[in-house]
C-alpha cells in the first residue's frame, strides 16, 4: 500500500507565497503618491487598452499589478461591490477600507483554500476633503493589508523603486513635480520612460462627485517636460444631493430650478422696514 504525499502546512504555504512572488515580480511597476490635490497613480504600461487603474466609485480608485485577467477580474468585482453597496444604503458608506478589507477576503480565501494562489498585488486609494483623509491601501497576494501612508509601490523592483521615489517624495508637491518624481523612480537610471509607455491617473479632491480622470499623453508629455497640467474643462464642482431621497426625488421631477431673483421693486420693499 503506498504511503499519500504529504507537504507540511508551512512548507505549502511558503511555496505558494514564492511562487506568487515570483508571478508578481514579472510584472510592471505602478507607484502610487499623494500630491497637494490628491492622488497620483503611474503605472509604466505600454497599452492603450489594457488598463492597470480604473475607477472603481466616485471618490475610489483601483490599481494592480502582476498577472492581469487576475486583477481584472477584482476590479470588475470591486466594481459590483461598490455599486451594490450604494445602492443599498447610500454613496458615502462606499469607502476604500470596506473595499480593502473585501479584497482581502477574497485573496487569501484563495491564498488558503487553493492549490495556486492569484498572483497580484492590488492598490485601493480614496481621496478625501482634506490630505490627512487621503487613503492608500495596499493589499497582497494573501490577503494581507497595509495602510500606506504617503507613498507605495506595486510590482516588479518594488522596493528598488519605493527607495527612489522616497529620496524625491515631498508631501504636498504639486503634480507635475510629482510625476517626474515618479516617472524617474520607475524607469532608473538606465532608462528613459516617455508618454507613450505611461499609464497616468489622479484622484482630485474638490472637484465634484466624481474625482478620477486620466491625463492624456499630451499632458503627460508636458508635465515630465516642466510645463504645468491645466485641469480638465468638467473639474467644476457640480452640485450633490446630500440624501438618497433627493436623489430619488430629482430623478422623478427633475433638478430643482433656483428662486427667480426679485426685482427692484420688491428689494426695495423689503428694505422699506429695516431698521
Amino acid at each position: 500500500m503506498s504511503m499519500p504525499f504529504y507537504v507540511a502546512p508551512e512548507q505549502w504555504m511558503k511555496d505558494k507565497a514564492d511562487f506568487a512572488r515570483k508571478g508578481i515580480a514579472r510584472g510592471r511597476a505602478l507607484a502610487a503618491l499623494t500630491y497637494a490635490d490628491g492622488i497620483l497613480i503611474c503605472a509604466e504600461n505600454s497599452s492603450a487598452t489594457l488598463r492597470k487603474v480604473s475607477e472603481i466609485y466616485d471618490r475610489i480608485a483601483f490599481a494592480g499589478a502582476g498577472k492581469y485577467n487576475e486583477y481584472d477580474r477584482l476590479r470588475i468585482a470591486g466594481v459590483r461591490h461598490a455599486d451594490l453597496k450604494g445602492y443599498s444604503f447610500s454613496r458615502e458608506d462606499v469607502d476604500a477600507q470596506s473595499l480593502a478589507n473585501a479584497y482581502a477576503q477574497m485573496l487569501g480565501d484563495v491564498f488558503t483554500h487553493e492549490a495556486k494562489p492569484m498572483e497580484v498585488e492590488i492598490l485601493v486609494a480614496e481621496v478625501g476633503d482634506e490630505p490627512d483623509s487621503d487613503r492608500l491601501f495596499h493589499i497582497l497576494y494573501d490577503g494581507t493589508v497595509v495602510d500606506e501612508q504617503g507613498v507605495t509601490v506595486l510590482g516588479g523592483e518594488a522596493e528598488a523603486i519605493l527607495e527612489r521615489v522616497k529620496a524625491t517624495y515631498e508631501p504636498g508637491q504639486p503634480l507635475e513635480a510629482a510625476l517626474r518624481a515618479t516617472v524617474e523612480a520607475l524607469a532608473g537610471a538606465e532608462r528613459t520612460l516617455t508618454a507613450k509607455e505611461l499609464e497616468v491617473a489622479v484622484l482630485t479632491r474638490g472637484h465634484g462627485r466624481r474625482s478620477f480622470r486620466r491625463l492624456s499623453a499630451d499632458e503627460v508629455t508636458t508635465a515630465l517636460g516642466g510645463g504645468e497640467v491645466a485641469p480638465a474643462p468638467g473639474d467644476a464642482p457640480t452640485p450633490v444631493a446630500s440624501t438618497t431621497a433627493e436623489v430619488e426625488a430629482e430623478s422623478e421631477t427633475g433638478p430643482r430650478e433656483a428662486p427667480d431673483a426679485p426685482d427692484e421693486g420688491d428689494a426695495q420693499r423689503d428694505g422699506d422696514g429695516d431698521a
